[in-house]
């Protein structure tokens, strides 16, 4: 399953969250090496992390952290915007109906088909999320890696810039169409995956 929670939780207030927070330490600043900011040694939560970010995270049936996706209003602070405009050649793409992708983290717990098919499951919450929420454009940055990844889902892309240097790895940034067509590109790529996806009051927004 899929929730879509609006707002962060501080940690120690949601084990969901605290889940999320933790694994997000291990991938990004244990693994990945990143400097980013941690709480207590143990929850990866910085300055995006706020009231009106969202949510898109896979659970199991006992409440686990599977995997997540953060998502930011590109009208408010954001990643691409504050600290990596230089990546856009023509300006950082803004507007009520573009939302930047940020923070994609797989539980380093999962078995390497899980970690494929949860991944192909947030992919398509975050799409039909758009379609929901009247979104037609998602931002990114990416390194090499996560890069050849994105642009494999099967959506359109379009680069925003050069691949720029930052840290030890070429990173760029990306521009991710939402129209009602994305839903059948998933799928021809084979990445569409037929889930239940829930708002916080079990509302369901997707599919059943």
């Amino acid at each position: 399953m899929i929730r879509i929670f609006e707002g962060a939780e501080r940690p120690g207030a949601n084990p969901l969250f605290d889940a999320m927070y933790r694994d997000r330490k291990r991938v990004f600043v244990d693994l990945r090496k990143w400097d980013v900011p941690v709480i207590d040694g143990e929850f990866e939560v910085d300055q995006f992390d706020g009231l009106r970010t969202v949510y898109c995270i896979a659970r199991d049936e006992r409440g686990l952290h599977h995997g997540s996706i953060r998502l930011l209003p590109s009208r408010g602070p954001h990643i691409l915007g504050d600290l990596f405009p230089d990546l856009c050649s023509n300006g950082v793409p803004i507007g009520p109906d573009i939302w930047e992708l940020t923070r994609a983290c797989l539980s380093p717990e999962l078995a390497r088909g899980e970690r494929e098919h949860i991944r192909n499951a947030l992919t398509t919450a975050v799409v039909e999320y758009a379609l929901f929420r009247g979104i037609k454009a998602y931002t990114c940055i990416a390194d090499g890696h996560w890069m050849s990844q994105v642009l494999a889902l099967g959506w359109n892309c379009r680069p925003l810039g050069l691949p720029q240097l930052i840290g030890r790895s070429m990173t760029g940034a990306l521009e991710i169409e939402i129209t009602p067509a994305t839903p059948t590109l998933l799928e021809q790529a084979g990445t569409f995956v037929r889930c239940k996806l829930v708002s916080l009051d079990d509302t369901v927004v997707a599919h059943a």
